[in-house]
């Protein structure tokens, strides 16, 4: 049994030197207020009203148990204010007299009801302060032993570590933000406490009752002094109904059909809608204080209030924004910025019927290319037809569905896109460019994009619209497949494409603004050459017509050699009409022909000098005619480099220059112009350049490729300058590789650089192979009609997305545009706004890599600032436009944009000046409308002017006074309550102070 009992006697050891989890979220509660140096704080400077703008924060997570909470620092800091240092110079006995900041604060009236700050500094005036949080949003502490738990462990903590900043826990509900805290100092000790309903009792609806609340609980004192005050009531308006114009014009609703409709905002297809669609502004608020008065000044009980809003010495106001207007411009962008994601093609889009017309006009030009003999004769009534209908096509589907874009629309917008003929475009000269122009052209000019009211930056602008509101992606194709059978025309009728500057495609532009230059470019090349074929043509007919007028005059009979030789000429002549009307485009002449020509006209000049000497000019006419462009061109194989044979091609004299090996001038040729080059056609050149390799075989072809002009060049100088060298050819190509020397005599010697003399010099080489031949017999540098269809296959094989991709830095030029021409003048703070927008833009046009993301950045921004536009309208509109005087007026634009800046704006002259009376009036006619509305009885409202004014939506009061507690012999300590007063809420949030070194 001793045994037993021994066994079961079990003896347990408490170890009461572990750790509880109480003291463990203590010791990491001292930790943290350790690490953020709030043990040794130091009195700072007081803040103003505006400082408390700006707030610092930081936090960590903490545990107690297994429930997790987020202690936050929370300090409110100036512009510029440093970091607060302990000087280390104060006096220690002074230091640790003076109560702690939070404790000033309290009594501290310039921090009255802030704009912009933290609940807390709103009802207890501190602006330094820690939170102790549930981390997650469902978590609460309702319980109250467990609110005292928490509050001990921080007053533990803060004893602990001598901390002088308050420290608050938040209790119950989130959403109903109730904060329970604590601030200790040397002998004083505040406790912040808080009361919160959903409906105010009748007996403390307003300041008698709010004072005997502060008085019975400042209660112990012999003497209660006086209470100081302060009051804000809050009144907000929400009806613009008389000061309001609408943010876009409605459309008319005479033009809204079911083929077309129109959504608002729509002001036609040559400009970018702007604007908010609904009012911007959504309340305004108005703030009337009574900054600080003794309670015995003013009477506000259940039966009489002294507090008239009109009588307020300070009045405020501040307005509530939409958080997200729908604003045209933004929407516009946006919408387009879809279609950079989408593949389709145009075919995919609008279907077989809209390709077969593009393929006819396709294979008719390829049919050019590949059969040189096939002569198309147009009839006149086609041509005639195609002239009239070019920008009134209308096809019929085969389920005769209605096409994406209506007819009178599609019209319209080419009609925009592509001017009438006789309707010239004014071309303002350098000269004639506005200060402002040339300011805004200097804005843009490291865009990638296009030039100002060029095709592409219009067509960008119809493809947005168009887009947005008339059919989306497919009425967009409509408009590129129309767009493309209108360059298809103009390459085939030989018409220049308007909206483009002539001249080489300029790489300072978009790839797209380019190839449409390039497409000019082609089209100028033709009409030249075929103007210069036509120029042949006449002068060889007038030379066929004075022949056959002369033998009829000497009544000669012809021989069949000449009859011959005339038909023949005919024939050739003939030729080449039509195939300058079947626009035939080779890229090298006719050999055959050139020689057939070549003989005939040798016979032509036979003949004539035969028959009279006196006139034979026919022929010489023919080689030696002042426009050498038009002269008849002479077989290669016949011209040897020597002073026999006759000069051709030749432009103008060079200066006074000689030919080194004659006396003859030297004359400048006429020279083809270098092949103009797009971006991707450099990339594509360089790129097969540098697949050459470095062996020898690829180098002499690199070099091949490269002095394709030069040997033109040289071709073009030697048929202009017979019997020249290469010495000659460098003084005007090159002068810099012509080095002269005055010798001891006095004679200038000139001689050839020392690159040039090199043996296998590229020049040298060149130089042997060229023979004379002017440039209208070479070969063509630049094959027009190649690159003229490579530039249509180019478009029309761009998918939506690509074509979106395209226009999108175009159309991203032309919105900030808008946004300029909707700016406001005196909003400042916009303005460096929009030029940070214009220098981010500049880099994404000229990114290599066009993202999509980058322009997504850039539509945000630009619909921040269209916002801050709108709201600034809305404003303007409401104040500004009701102003009287110049005076007046200046003042209601300062204030709207001070409305705009800062979150909340004093009125000078409270309810007296040009601001407040403009406001006064705003809410007694709205307070009016709103009684007739719900009473239907004007002659009920009363006189007086607290009757004609609303009833405020909000009264906050501040009750401060200075006692002893918590006895008469205690050391007087600061004493605050702040109240506010809702139709929903009710809340009382009071800080007690007491001496606890003498209670």
């Amino acid at each position: 049994m001793s045994e037993e009992s021994e066994d079961t006697d079990v003896f347990e050891i408490t170890d009461f030197t572990t750790a509880s989890e109480w003291e463990r979220f203590i010791a990491r509660l001292e930790h943290i207020l350790h690490d953020w140096k709030l043990n040794n704080i130091p009195q700072s400077v007081q803040l103003k009203k505006e400082a408390n703008e700006h707030w610092v924060e930081r936090q960590e997570s903490i545990q107690f148990a297994n429930f997790k909470f987020i202690i936050s620092e929370h300090k409110a800091v100036s512009d510029g204010q440093a970091e607060d240092v302990p000087s280390g110079k104060e006096d220690k006995a002074e230091t640790e007299d003076r109560l702690p900041q939070a404790m000033e604060d309290m009594m501290t009236m310039d921090c009255d009801f802030p704009p912009r700050a933290h609940c807390l500094c709103r009802w207890y005036g501190v602006r330094h302060f820690v939170v102790l949080a549930p981390s997650a949003k469902s978590d609460a502490i309702s319980s109250e032993s467990k609110c005292n738990l928490l509050l001990s462990c921080a007053t533990v903590a803060i004893n602990n570590t001598n901390c002088k900043v308050p420290v608050f826990a938040q209790i119950q509900q989130k959403w109903r933000r109730m904060y329970t805290g604590v601030c200790e100092a040397p002998g004083v000790r505040t406790t912040f406490d808080m009361v919160h309903l959903m409906k105010a009792p009748p007996q403390y609806n307003h300041l008698e009752g709010l004072l005997s609340i502060f008085r019975s609980k400042i209660a112990g004192t012999v003497n209660l002094p006086h209470v100081s005050v302060s009051v804000r009531f809050t009144y907000v308006l929400q009806d613009w109904t008389h000061y309001s114009a609408w943010p876009q014009q409605p459309p008319d609703i005479e033009q809204i059909d079911s083929e077309n409709d129109v959504s608002i905002g729509y002001a036609g297809c040559k400009d970018l809608p702007f604007g908010a669609i609904e009012d911007p502004i959504r309340e305004f608020h108005l703030y009337t204080t009574w900054p600080c008065f003794n309670e015995d000044m003013i009477v506000d009980n259940n039966s009489f209030s002294d507090l008239d809003p009109l009588r307020a010495p300070v009045w405020s106001v501040r307005v509530r924004m939409v958080d997200d207007p729908e604003c045209l411009l933004a929407d516009y962008l946006l919408e387009f910025e879809k279609l950079c994601s989408r593949r389709e093609s145009t075919e995919q889009l609008l279907g077989k019927a809209y390709q077969e017309e593009s393929e006819g006009n396709i294979g008719q030009a390829l049919q050019r290319l590949t059969d040189p003999g096939m002569m198309f004769i147009p009839k006149i009534s086609t041509v005639v037809s195609r002239s009239k209908t070019r920008r009134k096509r209308r096809r019929k589907t085969e389920n005769n569905e209605p096409e994406p874009l209506p007819n009178d629309l599609l019209n319209e917008i080419l009609s925009f896109l592509f001017p009438d003929e006789d309707e010239k475009e004014e071309s303002t000269s350098d000269d004639q460019i506005s200060d402002d122009q040339q300011e805004n052209k200097e804005k843009y000019r490291h865009f990638k994009t296009a030039p100002e009211g060029s095709l592409v930056y219009k067509l960008a602008v119809c493809m947005c619209i168009v887009n947005y509101n008339h059919g989306g992606m497919k009425a967009a194709a409509h408009l590129w497949h129309e767009f493309l059978l209108e360059m298809r025309y103009r390459l085939e009728s030989n018409t220049l494409i308007s909206g483009l500057k002539s001249g080489s495609p300029n790489l300072g532009y978009c790839l797209l603004h380019q190839k449409l230059q390039m497409l000019n470019c082609c089209i100028s090349r033709k009409m030249a050459r075929e103007r210069r074929l036509k120029q042949t043509n006449h002068q060889a007919s007038q030379d066929q017509n004075s022949s056959s007028e002369q033998r009829a005059d000497d009544n000669e009979p012809r021989s069949s050699h000449t009859l011959d030789i005339e038909e023949s000429q005919c024939s050739l002549t003939t030729s080449n009409k039509t195939d300058s009307d079947s626009d035939d485009e080779f890229f090298e002449c006719d050999d055959d022909s050139i020689k057939h020509f070549d003989e005939v006209t040798t016979a032509i000049t036979e003949v004539s000098s035969e028959t009279d000497d006196g006139k034979s000019g026919t022929a010489d006419a023919i080689r030696n005619s002042p426009d050498e462009e038009t002269s008849s061109p002479l077989d290669s194989k016949g011209f040897v480099d020597s002073v026999a044979h006759q000069p051709e091609g030749r432009l103008r004299q060079c200066e006074d220059l000689l030919l080194q090996n004659s006396d003859e001038a030297l004359f400048i040729p006429i020279t083809q112009d270098p092949a103009p080059m797009t971006e991707d056609m450099l990339e594509e050149h360089a790129e097969i350049l540098a697949k050459l390799g470095t062996s020898s075989e690829g180098a002499e072809l690199r070099a091949r490729m490269q002095s394709a002009c030069l040997l033109s060049d040289m071709e073009s100088f030697k048929a202009a300058n017979p019997g020249c060298v290469l010495a000659d050819f460098v003084r005007w190509y090159s002068p810099r590789d012509w080095i002269e020397e005055v010798n001891d005599d006095g004679v200038v010697k000139g001689q050839l650089s020392q690159r040039m003399k090199i043996a296998g010099n590229t020049w040298q080489e060149v130089w042997g192979q060229a023979k004379p031949c002017p440039a209208y017999r070479q070969r063509r540098l630049f094959d027009d009609t190649k690159e003229a269809e490579k530039v249509l296959h180019f478009l029309s094989s761009l998918t939506m997305g690509d074509l979106a991709l395209h226009l999108m830095p175009v159309l991203i030029h032309a919105a900030l545009k808008r946004v300029e021409q909707a700016e406001m003048k005196n909003l400042p703070v916009l303005r460096t706004t929009i030029e940070q927008i214009i220098s981010s833009a500049s880099k994404t046009t000229r990114s290599a890599s066009q993202e999509i993301i980058k322009y997504q950045e850039l539509i945000k921004q630009v619909r921040l600032v269209e916002t801050v536009i709108a709201r600034s309208e809305s404003l303007k509109t409401k104040f500004s436009s009701q102003a009287t005087g110049s005076k007046n007026q200046t003042e209601m634009d300062t204030f709207v944009s001070s409305l705009l800046e800062h979150p909340e704006v004093p009125v000078i002259g409270a309810a007296k000046g040009p601001a407040g009376s403009l406001i006064k009036k705003l809410f007694i006619e709205a307070h009016k409308a709103y009684r007739l509305a719900e009473n239907g009885d004007e002659g009920s409202s009363s006189t007086h002017n607290s009757s004609k004014f609303p009833r405020p939506a909000g009264r906050e009061f501040i009750l401060r006074t200075t006692v002893p507690r918590p006895a008469p012999y205690s050391k007087p300590t600061h004493q605050r309550m702040f109240c506010v007063l809702m139709q929903d809420e009710f809340r009382v949030a009071g800080a007690f102070s007491e001496d606890t070194s003498f209670q």
